[in-house]
């Protein structure tokens, strides 16, 4: 019987083919020859790829027998994980093989700034001797602010607690009692930046927080305080930052990433208190060799047919046909439920109601962790690492299956407790032929909207004309309506308005219908494939 051919796209350490093993036929073809690279999928049952082979539709219909897409590193921008979950093909990453080096970039950042290493190297290296011009600042007993206390966060935090500093976070994600264990204090973003003598950005890059630190957030800032960035590009306003260096509103900054890449255009590279490296971040032997061996590991897992632990679209191993439909529709549950906490969660029960619950339904507890959790952590989310970054966070997860289910022939639901004492629930299910994904149920109020792109949460006092009000103001941002269900238990009590809009809705607009209607909840939900 021939061996499963495994496609090798790019340069790969040796010990990537040794970790595959002798149970493959290991081919290499070069992933930028787009003729090459569709002729040798032909035959393909997986590929192996880092960031320059473009995996798209074509690519797939191209490889019929394909199984699995590995990416030796993290981003997985050069990847079509739509097409490849419509063809059947597992997504495959390493997204802790580059934590390490992310961490120590990020505090060699800190030290180059702090010190003016780059600057005072240049000086030298022009003939000039200018001891006086490099006067730096100690980091003992500085203040750094961490915006996004994941994996890296904490390993940062280790790595600069070794100095003597003090670590603030700020993590609207991260329990009071997960801080205390990491020795660190958790403050409101406003508090954390004036504060803060440095700080360092981990958040994954959504829509809330492209553009998190801009302008307003710089004039928060001590002039002393420097920044770094080498999470994702974007993240801060270049524009903002720009003026903030030029007008010495900042004292400087240090960024590994950016919105274009590469930022040969950029004016922020005409600053000289500033430091730039070209995306570093992974850019270590230990960090690449981890990669290839981890998606190696992988690449044999999911041809064995057993679980794969960094799966970012499917699972692996074997899950029943009637649990898979399920899959997709609970992790945009998770990111539903994410969206209305207003405070860390303590708790979470995922409850699987109706003919399913007799099935092993174990995948959608995973599925509905990664929903949770891939809009609030700066790391990649899987299906193994999610339940531990539950448990990093302090939240205890509980599957809960009942066999009974009144209105509906499945039910899946996630409620959960907050910090706050508050609790949250979404109950989704597939109806009709076309098993149309949809939210039938949110905080106890009966709905049944199909999921969307964007998707606005409101609750306020029921009563005559707030349907006039809140349309007017979306009328005249031109947010188009696509969709609406209101929902109440009693007439003049609360009331649950779900809006599907068609484009994502300015913070602001948002800020000024809550006013207009005096909401005790206002969301905006982006929801990602």
């Amino acid at each position: 019987m021939a061996k499963p051919v495994v496609l090798i796209a790019e340069e790969l350490s040796p010990a990537t083919v040794e970790a595959l093993g002798p149970d493959f036929d290991v081919r290499s073809v070069d992933g930028t020859d787009r003729p090459a690279l569709l002729a040798a999928l032909a035959d393909a049952s997986a590929i192996l790829i880092r960031s320059a082979t473009q995996v798209d539709a074509e690519a797939i219909a191209a490889a019929p027998a394909l199984k699995v897409i590995a990416r030796a590193g993290v981003g997985l921008d050069n990847v079509d994980i739509k097409s490849a979950t419509t063809a059947g093909v597992m997504v495959v990453n390493a997204p802790t093989s580059n934590i390490i080096s992310a961490a120590e970039l990020t505090v060699g950042h800190i030290i180059s700034l702090s010190r003016f290493i780059p600057a005072a190297h240049a000086s030298l290296a022009a003939g000039t001797w200018k001891r006086s011009k490099f006067t730096g600042t100690e980091l003992y007993e500085k203040t750094v602010g961490i915006i996004g206390l994941g994996r890296i966060g904490a390993l940062i935090t280790a790595r600069l607690q070794a100095f003597g500093m003090n670590i603030v976070a700020f993590d609207p994600y991260v329990t009071a009692a997960r801080a205390q264990q990491l020795g660190v204090t958790l403050l409101s973003l406003e508090e954390l930046l004036a504060q803060s003598d440095f700080i360092t950005i981990h958040m994954p890059k959504t829509p809330e927080t492209t553009g998190m630190i801009s302008t307003d957030q710089f004039a928060l800032m001590k002039p002393t305080a420097f920044i770094v960035n080498v999470a994702r590009g974007g993240l801060i306003d270049e524009d903002a930052l720009y003026a903030a260096l030029k007008s010495n509103r900042i004292a400087g900054a240090g960024l590994d990433v950016f919105v274009s890449e590469p930022p040969l255009e950029s004016p922020l590279l005409g600053l000289d208190n500033i430091i730039l490296t070209p995306h570093l971040g992974a850019s270590t032997d230990e960090a690449q060799e981890k990669a290839g061996v981890s998606v190696a590991k992988s690449v044999r897992l999911a041809l064995g047919g057993e679980l794969v632990p960094d799966a970012v679209n499917v699972a692996g191993g074997v899950i029943a046909p009637e649990v898979r439909p399920g899959i997709p529709l609970m992790e945009k549950l998770g990111q539903v439920f994410s969206g209305l906490a207003g405070s860390p969660l303590t708790s979470v029960d995922v409850v699987i109601s109706g003919e399913i619950s007799e099935l092993d339904v174990s995948v959608l507890k995973l599925a509905a962790l990664k929903g949770i959790f891939s809009n609030i952590v700066s790391e990649s989310v899987s299906y193994v690492n999610a339940p531990l970054l539950a448990e990093q966070r302090g939240v205890v997860v509980r599957l809960i299956t009942e066999s009974e289910s009144e209105e509906y022939r499945n039910l899946l639901t996630i409620r959960g407790a907050l910090s706050d004492g508050s609790q949250i629930s979404v109950s989704g299910t597939l109806t009709g032929t076309k098993q149309t994904e949809k939210i039938v149920a949110i905080n106890g109020y009966d709905v049944e909207v199909p999921i969307p792109k964007h998707l606005i949460v409101m609750v306020y006092t029921d009563r005559p004309g707030i349907v006039a009000v809140y349309g007017k103001e979306f009328g005249e941002a031109s947010i188009n309506i696509a969709g609406m269900q209101i929902a109440r238990h009693a007439a003049g009590g609360q009331a649950l308005s779900v809006l599907t809009v068609d484009s994502p809705v300015p913070e602001g607009l948002l800020e000024t219908v809550r006013v207009a209607i005096d909401a005790t909840l206002m969301r905006e939900i982006d929801i990602t494939d």
